[in-house]
């Protein structure tokens, strides 16, 4: 199981940062992805880092602002949102594919992913 927090209610230009901590299997044997979904809208890929934090990889729209990073002994991902957008308004998701030390070919192909917890929603006010 995974399980999204640190979401909240933020101004634009703010910052938060999101957890993602695993239960029942180490985290540091899976890649992770950010995903988010917008109201009306489908699910996007935010970010993704490697089993090892070797290979990170971000969506344009959020390249230079978000940082994803790990720490394996605490079984965590963790997504750092600095200078926060109102189109960054979303339920923001964070998963696993299904094989270990496994990138899908394309990174932000939601449907590789198989391990997905519960969102934690962002808001971010004009």
């Amino acid at each position: 199981q995974l399980q999204a927090s640190g979401g909240g209610l933020v101004q634009a230009g703010g910052s938060l940062r999101l957890s993602c901590a695993a239960s029942g299997f180490d985290l540091d044997y899976y890649a992770i992805g950010w995903f988010r979904q917008a109201p009306g809208k489908g699910r996007e890929g935010v970010s993704c880092i490697s089993s090892r934090g070797t290979r990170t990889y971000y969506a344009d729209s959020v390249k230079g602002r978000f940082t994803i990073s790990r720490d394996n002994a605490k079984n965590t991902v963790y997504l750092q949102m600095d200078s926060l957008k109102p189109e960054d308004t979303a339920v923001y998701y964070c998963a696993a594919p299904q094989e270990r030390h496994w990138i899908p070919h394309s990174w932000s192909a939601w449907r590789e992913y198989k391990i997905w917890g519960q969102g934690t929603q962002v808001t971010v006010s004009s």
